[in-house]
């Protein structure tokens, strides 16, 4: 053997040596973590910037993201004309409706008109090709029962399907604190009973924290979860200052979001789909690029 295959010998055995002494588990993360094709997002209503719709997009594009969650009811035209000069795709739509006309409302006309607010809704996603918007179903409250809540807002939803149908649009059921739906056997059920492939989960991850566990929810919907709201929540701050509240104001990775796990959880479910940050910090540009390198660094987990 002459020196030079002696070297490459040499420097082979030494490679290998030190892959054997890689984790296994290691390389199968380092794996995963590399073909995640998750998407970024910002959820529009975090976004605090000052300027027009235009203004707003050219911020987020140039922080890092790949598109945004609008809000419903806004001008369509200017909404396309940002998309098309910005390269941003729309991934899903708010309403902007739901809390102040819940479905679940004792008036039959605020009823009334939050079943147009979502349909409005649908028919903005279907402008801006977004296949998925974000309802939040009713508000369980001193005049509105669990049991009503239930009853009102499934009857509502099943009037807006045949739109939703007709679009292509998926209505996604997200999990807020509305007093109503805060266990993932519940939210299984409430999906059960309206048993319909257009009415799916928008699952946000910092929202359960307070009343459950993240990946247990995953798990739970597994394939019904159509987008993922990136939330942080800090139990020690809500403890601290005695409002339950102020646990939003962690930042990205200082709560106590497992992310490591919710992400792993995330890939055994096969969810590719957009990650959608709503979380504070939006109101500069040096804010919008810290959340999108945070949310990087979530997908990476």
């Amino acid at each position: 053997m002459n020196t030079s295959t002696r070297r490459e010998f040499i420097q082979a055995g030494t490679a290998l040596v030190a892959l054997a002494s890689i984790s296994p588990a290691v390389i199968a993360a380092e794996t995963t973590a590399s073909k995640r094709a998750h998407k970024k997002a910002i959820m529009w209503g975090t976004i605090a910037l000052k300027g027009s719709i235009l203004d707003k997009m050219k911020a987020v594009k140039a922080a890092g993201f790949d598109g945004v969650e609008m809000n419903s009811h806004l001008d369509q035209s200017e909404v396309l004309k940002a998309r098309a000069e910005t390269g941003l795709e729309i991934t899903s739509v708010c309403g902007v409706h739901h809390w102040s006309k819940p479905l679940s409302h004792p008036d039959p006309k605020v009823r009334e008109e939050g079943l147009a607010a979502l349909k409005q809704t649908l028919r903005d996603a279907k402008a801006y090709g977004a296949g998925s918007i974000l309802l939040v179903p009713g508000v369980v409250n001193n005049e509105v029962t669990f049991e009503v809540c239930w009853q009102r807002s499934i009857e509502q939803i099943r009037l807006a399907i045949p739109l939703a149908d007709e679009l292509g649009v998926t209505i996604s059921i997200e999990n807020v604190w509305n007093n109503f739906i805060t266990s993932e056997d519940q939210a299984v059920r409430y999906l059960d009973e309206i048993n319909h492939p257009h009415v799916q989960w928008h699952f946000d991850v910092g929202n359960i924290i307070r009343y459950g566990d993240p990946i247990a929810w995953i798990k739970a919907l597994n394939k019904r979860i159509t987008r993922v709201h990136i939330k942080e929540y800090s139990r020690d701050r809500a403890m601290r200052t005695g409002d339950v509240w102020k646990g939003f104001n962690a930042p990205l990775l200082e709560g106590a979001n497992n992310w490591p796990g919710i992400m792993k959880t995330l890939d055994e479910v096969g969810f590719r789909d957009y990650l959608i940050t709503e979380q504070g910090g939006g109101d500069t540009p040096e804010g919008l690029r810290d959340l999108c390198a945070r949310l990087e660094k979530i997908i990476a987990a």
